[in-house]
């Protein structure tokens, strides 16, 4: 049986150079990521020009290396597709450059697929997607509770109101002296204290399902600060645990509260790099099998949580099936919303 579509995705976004061929959406031909995360280090934070040279330099690369993995020619591509935002503009604009030139030279459809979006079809992998749903992201730059009620159908029903998640523990973990990205150090860390330190659980008693993580920062902030004033000693381990664990009671509470309101939801997607967070992914599993038992939870494999070319693959298919091409006029989106056209 012939495939329904054979695409080639370019993501860019940020500070991963990825390429990917998808099939139907759902099978991963290949999947290539170059991180930068290395060159950033050293700025504790990505830099945007520096992250576009390596995209520039790496793009050609990782788009031969995508092909070669999958055992494909562009002439077997069905179409091309890349994120056109939100994101760093610099970033996205040599993918977008990239995918507009393969688009011509081969006669190609092109698809602009919304960063997010993909985020949520990073599940697709693990399941066939039912709906309606609910996807909860969390990464870097966006926390977004999301209502599906069909593909590609995006209803934001609640979001931060400053800092992302992601964000805040990166800045946390910055306070801390952790490597960047400090994510992944802060969950480690956490894993090894208690929560002995009194973190506020910014919105959790507001009456809508919007997040505030940037009081959390600053009361770690602040916290540090004073123990330096007075010489007092702060346990790392346990300030880890407990601005994790009240990130991850603020994001388990709006979960459910959302849940509540939205009872005919049949799957729950957790979404974004912060999804590989063993808290959050323990904190959401325990509540769904107290509270929703019937309810089908989604999570990627931790190679999809991050930024990755295949989530771009599997939303661009849902576009393809529409024929909703995009034409050369393409251009970079850095501040596009989801479930914006």
């Amino acid at each position: 049986m012939a495939a329904e579509s054979l695409i080639l995705a370019i993501e860019s976004s940020c500070d991963e150079t990825s390429v990917a061929i998808i099939e139907d959406g759902r099978n991963i031909r290949s999947n290539v990521v170059a991180s930068q995360v290395k060159s950033h280090m050293r700025f504790g934070g990505v830099v945007p020009e520096v992250a576009s040279r390596h995209h520039v330099e790496q793009i050609t690369q990782v788009i031969d290396l995508a092909l070669r993995e999958a055992n494909v020619s562009l002439a077997d591509v069905d179409a091309v597709a890349v994120t056109e935002g939100p994101g760093l503009v610099g970033s996205l604009l040599v993918g977008i450059t990239a995918a507009k030139t393969l688009a011509f030279a081969h006669n190609k459809p092109l698809i602009g697929v919304n960063h997010l979006a993909g985020h949520i079809y990073a599940g697709q992998f693990m399941a066939e997607m039912k709906f309606p749903l609910l996807a909860l992201i969390a990464s870097g730059g966006h926390t977004e509770l999301v209502y599906m009620s069909d593909h590609l159908n995006f209803e934001v029903i609640g979001e931060t109101q400053d800092d992302a998640v992601g964000e805040a523990y990166d800045k946390v973990g910055r306070i801390l002296d952790l490597p960047y990205p400090a994510g992944k150090y802060m969950d480690q860390l956490a894993q090894e204290g208690e929560a002995t330190y009194d973190i506020p659980r910014g919105m959790i008693h507001e009456e809508n399902l919007n997040f505030s993580f940037s009081g959390m920062k600053s009361a770690v902030m602040n916290l540090v600060h004073n123990a330096k004033q007075r010489g007092d000693t702060i346990h790392k381990s346990n300030l880890a645990a407990s601005f994790q664990e009240a990130a991850v009671e603020v994001l388990v509470k709006k979960t459910s509260d959302a849940l509540k309101l939205y009872p005919d939801v049949q799957q729950f997607i957790l979404a974004g790099g912060v999804a590989a967070n063993s808290g959050l992914r323990q904190g959401l599993q325990a509540m769904l099998k107290a509270d929703f038992p019937k309810l089908q939870l989604i999570i990627p494999d931790l190679k999809l949580c991050g930024d990755n070319a295949a989530m771009i693959g599997a939303t661009a298919h849902q576009h393809y099936l529409r024929k909703d091409f995009a034409s050369l006029a393409l251009n970079a989106r850095p501040g596009l919303m989801l479930g914006e056209e």
